[in-house]
């Protein structure tokens, strides 16, 4: 009920939900309010921003309505709930101090690219903060990876051991100025500075400040190796036109043949490497500035060692202004890989990387910030004009998501081994965590755990629920079965899968989903990963699957591909391809072997293992170096031109289907045998899964009456099969998911396991 006084003045209190703190929110109300003629008070709490503002009728509700309509750029107001409070009478509004107590459910913003204002100020002569690497205002800079707690103010952030000079203070305490209350607000005065050390820690001569990142560029464009801390880890970074400096850098890594991630100065820069469309580059530019993939150019002026054999390369422009000098001072494009050896975490402690980074860099450029959270960069690419995340990470992290049905207790879940993300939830809030990695070493594991008990505190959430997957050996399952102190519940993985997309878009189901994967344990204990299942949020049935097959030592043919080729060739009956000329008789014969008897080989459905397994007939790879290899490079040297689909049959049994690729794998040794190019091999392979997956799909859609169809797992992160799939699929008629906001590899599955349990809590 509205309260009216004396000139029928209302006075409102109204609470402002979502990402509201640390992005110049308060600040803009001040203004708002300031422009409307409003009086009253605007302040940050645990749950995001509460507002009281008096003035005419008229005025308030416009008032109310520009809180969510004309938001700053980093804001994402999720609410404005408002409620009639009595009217006081005091003139002014004014910004008054944080509150504290109750739960803590505010948003806290992912870090954010340099704004243009204060790019302009980094490139000024004139400007106080001329090539100040750490400048920033509240439309701009670090925020996740420096939070240690909420509210988001300056003493719950690493900055809090910066005292800001009497500069620096006025802008921060002035409402006018875009850098009121931006918590790390700094100048080369108060602020952070940067230093280049040697290896052993002593600093390079004559370099301090911004001297100090052009010494730093100056080793670069010589061919030195540098450690570089940045936003949320250190990178290693070398100049990308030179074979010796990318070669030295991948050999000291332990790096074989993965590719390298690059940054470049500007879109033209881009441009004269890849083939950008509007996504890419929409993607490129954005505030989150994540490592977006695309299509090299022939000629592109990078080393052969940057990405061996790989269709595509990964680039990012400039976030931080340390980056923005790099690019800018060196003025070519520059490897910025996550500095570690391959298969550990991310470095972010001085002393870590130090200890770990001083065999592979020359030089380390350093600051004195400290960084609260590990953060490796996004990774994203463009399929079908659309975003594919690839990794979720800096710049998306920690954003919340949705949760269709809300959880009636808090929930852990605590994700897979490999690309490992764990999730916690609150109500119909989840909180997907920033990439960990696969979870292969103690140290792995230990960053999984430290970042739960961060994101707890953070968001104050106390799980009773944790949720974990099904498979026993995997680190996380370990780490969740040794916690006392929650209740345990177990998901199947490409039910995970199957929930995380559905759950992302809002959905529930019921729905029919392929879920294609490397491996992923299956109720029936064999390893699954080419499914076809129905259901939703709160369950499932596998109605079926890609036919299965030995998969040859276990784990051990993930790393050689020639074991799932072997493993087919033996259940077919069909002579040795050329490619397999150089495998010892004896590794045959015993993996051939095992192929029959089963001994060290659980059969396996996998459609991961599959694209293996033709790669490795068609010499294209007989063993790897990094999970996933054989099938990117397969995927690259398709020719479209050839797109004549592969017989795949689909068999019945009862009312299960299974994809039977005996006749696919009769086809490609006839091709190959017969001298077709690889190229058409890939292409017509593509197109047999994809119309063989489509129509398995439409099938059971028909049969079960459904509409909405999930496709999901690792596999799809291959552009041609989820484009040609989608498009049979639409074709039909039916409405198709795919990942978006969360990566379809195992970077969604805590949020598919804390969907799942939410819902399976709501039934009772």
């Amino acid at each position: 009920m509205s309260t009216q006084s004396e000139g029928a003045k209302r006075r409102v209190r109204a609470r402002v939900d979502g990402t509201v703190q640390g992005v110049g929110y308060r600040p803009f109300v001040f203004r708002l309010a300031g422009e409307l003629g409003i009086a009253g008070w605007v302040l940050n709490d645990e749950r995001g921003v509460l507002v009281e503002a008096e003035g005419a009728p008229d005025a308030v509700h416009v008032f109310l309505a520009r809180l969510r309509a004309d938001a700053p750029p980093l804001a994402e107001v999720r609410g404005v709930e408002a409620q009639d409070v009595p009217v006081v009478g005091a003139p002014g509004f004014e910004i008054v101090a944080s509150a504290h107590g109750g739960a803590a459910t505010a948003s806290v913003t992912p870090d954010s690219a340099t704004c243009e204002d204060c790019l302009a100020e980094l490139a000024d002569p004139a400007d106080r903060r001329h090539r100040y690497p750490f400048l920033n205002c509240t439309n701009c800079g670090p925020r996740f990876t420096i939070v240690r707690g909420i509210p988001y103010d300056r003493p719950l952030t690493t900055m809090a051991g910066f005292l800001m000079c009497d500069a620096c203070r006025a802008e921060y305490e002035d409402p006018a100025d875009r850098r009121f209350h931006a918590q790390p607000n700094a100048c080369p005065v108060c602020g952070p500075q940067v230093r280049l050390l040697e290896r052993d820690g002593s600093p390079v001569e004559r370099t301090a400040g911004a001297d100090a990142v052009r010494a730093a560029a100056d080793d670069l464009l010589a061919g030195r190796i540098l450690a570089v801390k940045g936003l949320g880890g250190y990178h290693l970074a070398c100049r990308a036109d030179s074979e010796d400096a990318v070669a030295a850098l991948r050999a000291r890594k332990r790096r074989e043949d993965r590719p390298f991630a690059l940054l470049v100065r500007d879109l033209q820069t881009a441009r004269e490497l890849v083939e950008l469309g509007p996504g890419e580059e929409a993607l490129l530019t954005s505030r989150a500035r994540p490592i977006v993939l695309a299509r090299r150019l022939a000629g592109a002026a990078v080393a052969a060692s940057v990405a061996p054999n790989a269709p595509d390369l990964g680039l990012m422009l400039p976030y931080t202004p340390l980056h923005e000098l790099l690019a800018s001072d060196t003025g070519v494009p520059l490897v910025m890989t996550s500095g570690n050896l391959s298969d550990e975490p991310i470095a972010f402690s001085d002393d870590d990387a130090r200890e770990r980074l001083s065999a592979i860099a020359d030089r380390f450029l350093v600051h004195d910030r400290p960084i609260a959270t590990r953060t490796d960069d996004s990774v994203v690419r463009v399929v079908r004009e659309r975003p594919l995340m690839l990794r979720r990470s800096r710049g998306y992290v920690p954003a919340s998501l949705d949760l269709p049905v809300p959880a009636a207790v808090d929930v852990l879940g605590v994700g897979a081994e490999q690309k490992n993300a764990f999730c916690v939830a609150k109500g119909a809030r989840a909180w997907p965590s920033h990439h960990i990695g696969d979870l292969k070493n103690y140290e792995t594991l230990q960053s999984l755990e430290t970042g739960i008990e961060h994101f707890q505190n953070l968001f104050e959430v106390a799980p009773q629920l944790l949720v974990h997957d099904l498979h026993p050996d995997y680190l996380s399952t370990r780490y969740a079965l040794g916690r006392e102190d929650v209740q345990l519940f177990s998901v199947q993985h490409h039910h995970a899968h199957l929930a995380a997309t559905l759950a992302e878009h809002g959905e529930t189901g019921p729905a029919v989903g392929a879920i294609f994967d490397g491996t992923g344990y299956g109720t029936d204990g064999t390893v699954w990963g080419g499914e076809i299942l129905v259901g939703g949020l709160d369950r499932i049935e596998r109605c079926g699957r890609i036919r299965p097959i030995r998969m040859p030592g276990g784990e051990r043919a993930i790393a050689e591909p020639w074991r799932m080729a072997a493993a087919w060739l033996t259940e077919i009956q069909a002579p040795l391809p050329p490619a397999f000329e150089d495998i010892a008789q004896p590794r045959w014969n015993m993996v051939a072997r095992m192929s029959t008897n089963g001994m060290g080989s659980p059969f396996t459905s996998s459609a991961g293992r599959l694209f293996d397994a033709v790669a490795a007939l068609c010499g294209v790879r007989l063993e790897v170096t990094y999970e996933g290899q054989a099938a990117i490079e397969f995927e690259a040297l398709a020719d479209r031109a050839a797109a004549d689909p592969y017989p795949l049959e689909l068999e019945h049994r009862g009312s299960a289907i299974a994809l039977d690729v005996r006749p696919t794998i009769v086809a490609v040794l006839d091709d190959i045998a017969a001298g077709v190019p690889v190229g058409t091999i890939s292409a017509r392979f593509h197109a047999g899964l994809a119309h063989a997956t489509a129509a398995a799909l439409v099938l059971v859609a028909e049969r079960r009456q459904l509409a909405l169809v999930v496709l999901s797992g690792g596999v799809f992160q291959n552009r041609l099969l989820l484009e040609l799939t989608s498009a049979g699929l639409e074709q039909a008629g039916l409405r198709v998911l795919v990942p978006e906001r969360l990566p379809p590899n195992d970077g969604q599955i805590a949020f598919g396991q804390v969907a799942i349990a939410a819902a399976r809590l709501a039934a009772g």
